[in-house]
């Protein structure tokens, strides 16, 4: 019989958009029948690996060095499974989502200052996710920036249909638009005839250049910047907790062998996806004589001439506009979880979405009207730079958390996790930091 775990010392409150243990699990025998009930969440996750704030430095990466940078792709892959494997103890084991801890565990100053870093957070991947939707939808249907802007608005109404209709669907949406994507870039790779045994070579040995070439170094940081999201860490952590699973010791460590299966499958996909993204850039652009291209539009207008396939640059943007409404859907579930976990603050579902993206479609509109493509490219980029400043409020309080024996029980991390995780923080802090001070001496 599976043991209980000793009721929790934090009282009982939901940030859940249908709140706790509203999917139902297989109780069956079969370890597989149980595990596929745990699939989802983790590619609702993985989405934000591969937003169109990636894009850009995937682009650059390949246009300019090649395969070189593959292995930071896979490093930084790597980096975010750890951390969303510590969302997910803390969600299950510690049944609270990374909001919810932040506000029992710090003062109302600290905790506050941790909500509203996490708000500019999702308001700035929201920003991405926004621009990258407005320049597929000119590049495919030539509509104006200004007014792909309002339409991308559209997608809260999907997020509230869906919601309505169950998580499960919203679930499927997800992973059929991460599928899509997924496809049309193992097309564009397929014609792009790479070089298997550099790629394979780069994705596993660092080459000594990534240090000692400045600008070399200077993107690879970008790629660690824009592929871990802090808004991950605060959904992965809440909604895991949506499974119907038994609330024992056993249960839960079942749950989160689960939870961190499906995170991993889903992460494995985002990896592919980003390593696409940089393989077609070096196989068409780098090895075709222009290291120059580092703008979407830039990729869009090249890739069907240079690669010799006739709707390669379709589907270079429609993969782009899936990327650009799978990854709105995520952050405004995001912002929904932030806002109740760390404010306790209950709204209709529509009013947070429509605070949510009012704040990111303002700027967005405000740039397009008047600076036009150039404009958006150059706010897409700020966006990244942004997130990448407000990461490490998000992963040390998870570090902290999870690493904290009176929350977290028997799952506590361990002396080696602990250190391990702590270094990795510090590893984010100080590339970010670096990162930011490049960028404000103009060398972005």
């Amino acid at each position: 019989m599976p043991t209980e775990t000793k009721p929790s010392a934090f009282p009982a409150d939901s940030a859940l958009p249908h709140g706790l243990s509203s999917v139902r699990t297989s109780q069956s025998p079969h370890a597989w029948r149980r595990a596929l009930g745990f699939l989802g969440p983790g590619f609702l996750i993985a989405v934000g690996y591969m937003d169109p704030g990636n894009w850009a430095t995937d682009l650059a990466a390949g246009s300019r060095y090649g395969y070189t940078l593959l292995f930071v792709v896979m490093a930084s892959n790597l980096l975010a499974v750890l951390l969303q494997s510590l969302a997910i103890k803390l969600g299950i084991a510690g049944e609270r989502d990374l909001a919810q801890a932040c506000r029992e565990q710090y003062s109302r100053p600290i905790s506050f200052t941790l909500w509203l870093f996490a708000e500019i957070a999702i308001v700035a991947c929201d920003l991405a996710e926004v621009i990258g939707s407005a320049i597929a939808l000119q590049l495919l249907f030539h509509l104006p920036l200004t007014l792909g802007v309002l339409v991308t608005s559209l997608d809260v109404l999907a997020v509230l249909l869906l919601q309505h209709r169950g998580f499960r669907y919203l679930e499927a949406l997800v992973i059929v638009l991460i599928g899509t994507i997924a496809v049309l870039f193992g097309v564009e790779v397929f014609f792009s005839h790479p070089e298997w045994l550099p790629i394979f070579k780069n994705l596993i040995v660092p080459s000594p250049s990534i240090v000692h070439d400045p600008a070399m170094l200077f993107i690879a940081i970008g790629i660690l910047g824009a592929t871990v999201m802090p808004h991950n860490l605060y959904l992965h952590s809440s909604i895991v907790q949506m499974r119907d699973y038994p609330r024992t010791l056993d249960g839960k460590r079942e749950a989160m062998r689960f939870a961190n299966l499906d995170s991993a499958l889903a992460l494995t996909l985002a990896l592919f996806v980003n390593a696409a993204i940089l393989i077609v850039a070096a196989a068409v652009f780098h090895r075709g004589g222009h290291p120059e291209v580092a703008e979407i539009q830039d990729a869009f207008r090249l890739l069907t001439p240079m690669l010799g396939f006739a709707g390669a640059s379709t589907l270079f943007a429609v993969a782009l506009l899936a990327s650009g409404q799978n990854s709105t859907l995520t952050g405004t579930l995001a912002g929904q979880i932030v806002m109740e976990g760390f404010l306790q603050i209950r709204l209709p579902g529509w009013l947070r979405r429509l605070i949510t993206r009012s704040l990111a479609i303002v700027p967005a509109i405000f740039v397009a009207s008047l600076y036009g493509t150039r404009g958006t490219a150059r706010l897409l980029i700020l966006s990244q730079v942004v997130l990448s400043m407000q990461l490490s409020f998000a992963v040390f309080p998870l570090v902290r958390l999870t690493s904290d024996p009176r929350r977290m029980g028997a799952f506590v991390n361990g002396r080696t996790l602990k250190y391990l995780s702590y270094a990795v923080a510090l590893l984010i802090a100080g590339l970010n930091l670096w990162l930011l001070v490049q960028t404000v001496r103009g060398k972005a």
